[in-house]
């Protein structure tokens, strides 16, 4: 087997990314409840889940398989409250006319599980102009809100409506860089590998 880590994603997003950093990496995934306990603070809901995805994966993997498993997770927050993916059109509405005009928090906890443990959380805030209902309707005519945290995708039509980033733009796309680099790092996984 010539990968260095199994990547707990099927995001395509979030192998782009770590395509990015040249790594030899692998999809394996498995199941894990995305429920928020109550009281759970969002930086903290989302490194729990970046470790539990990782350390599902790392369960599941044969004696020769094992190497590190990268987890990540992302939120949106506004008002201190999580903007999950929307269930119907009415919910992504709803997130969108809530972003419209105002700044929130994109949160991304990641974890890479071996024989220890690392993680991290990644904090951007991101500004959105203000939005019409015909703009917010059009836009998830695209398709592209439907499986996106807070209804968004930075990287595709939705960059139209940022007017200001501070922080991470791969954090955003669901997959800090930097943190992710520094992480992998301290479990020995090369990067920039061809």
């Amino acid at each position: 087997m010539d990968v260095d880590l199994f990547l707990a994603s099927q995001s395509p997003r979030r192998q782009e990314l770590l395509n990015q950093l040249g790594v030899h990496f692998a999809v394996r995934s498995q199941d894990v409840a995305e429920n928020h306990q109550p009281g759970e603070k969002p930086e903290v809901f989302v490194q729990r889940l970046a470790v539990e995805k990782a350390a599902a994966v790392q369960q599941a993997l044969s004696s020769t398989e094992q190497r590190p498993v990268l987890g990540a997770d992302t939120v949106v927050v506004i008002d201190g409250e999580i903007l999950g993916k929307p269930a119907t059109r009415g919910n992504a509405i709803t997130m969108l006319q809530r972003l419209s005009g105002r700044s929130h928090q994109v949160m991304t906890g990641v974890a890479v599980v071996s024989r220890q443990q690392s993680v991290c959380v990644n904090v951007s805030e991101v500004t959105f102009r203000e939005l019409s209902l015909e703009e917010i309707e059009a836009y998830w005519d695209t398709g592209e809100p439907a499986d996106k945290a807070g209804s968004y995708a930075i990287q595709g039509y939705a960059a139209a409506f940022i007017t200001k980033l501070v922080g991470s733009y791969s954090g955003v796309m669901g997959l800090p860089l930097f943190e992710t680099a520094q992480l992998l790092a301290q479990h020995d996984v090369p990067v920039w590998q061809r």
